[in-house]
């Protein structure tokens, strides 16, 4: 309780208003942090698609392995063994990559803030400026505009509930993957190994949340030290 009381004393002490954070970017140095903050943004929108193919891949390797582990009818392959394995796995992989989501998410609205701030005397409103369309006259403008139109959807947004979904996914196929008893019909068993696997499993996904988390302490001391370079001559 302590703890998140200094957290939120923390926050609030080392806020800072509108008119405060404009007298960091003077008239003169407005136009290049404006400049910065965009180039960073697009930088930041980039990341975001590399890493969502990057975990993409890893994902849909394991589902291919799970598939195909499934499928297979190799008695010398472990195969509840294999497939538990494979849906931590996946647990661990989409639950990662809804976190780097929410990551990415977080530094991509932070440089789109720096820009909504400070756009007003270099370019004018231009990103706070939303253009949209009229409203749709009658029933066959709406049903175009419902199925062809735009919306204002999050892309971002609508990545995050697919990562989650994707890891619902995964719990479901690590129950499934687990034996039935042979006494007691759809009781499933967990075997201490199982067990383990589990609770790594759950222990990394927490880890994404807790000490995968940005620091945020307004101060940072630093360590330094330097080095000299000579040259030591020949003995004769």
């Amino acid at each position: 309780m302590c703890k998140v009381m200094n957290k939120k004393i923390y926050q609030e002490e080392n806020r800072i208003s509108q008119e405060e954070y404009l007298t960091f970017f003077p008239i003169k140095v407005k136009e290049a942090a404006l400049e910065h903050a965009l180039d960073i943004r697009k930088f930041e929108i980039e990341l975001y698609w590399k890493r969502a193919a990057y975990f993409w891949t890893f994902i849909a390797a394991t589902f291919a392995g799970y598939a195909a582990v499934f499928v297979s009818d190799n008695k010398e392959i472990p195969q509840t063994d294999l497939l538990v394995v494979l849906s931590c796995l996946g647990i661990v992989f989409s639950f990662g990559w809804f976190c780097v989501n929410q990551g990415s998410k977080q530094w991509q609205e932070n440089w789109e803030n720096h820009v909504d701030l400070l756009e007003n005397d270099v370019i004018g409103p231009l990103y706070k400026t939303v253009l949209s369309r009229s409203s749709p006259i009658g029933i066959s403008e709406h049903l175009s505009r419902a199925i062809t139109g735009p919306s204002s959807l999050s892309v971002s947004k609508i990545n995050q509930i697919i990562s989650l979904y994707v890891t619902i996914v995964f719990m479901f196929l690590f129950y499934k993957a687990l034996p039935i008893c042979p006494y007691a019909f759809s009781i499933r068993l967990i075997k201490l190994e199982y067990y383990i696997l589990a609770v790594i499993t759950l222990a990394t996904c927490i880890a994404f949340k807790t000490l995968g988390r940005s620091h945020n302490r307004h101060q940072y001391n630093l360590w330094a030290k330097t080095r000299t370079t000579g040259i030591t001559p020949l003995s004769s």
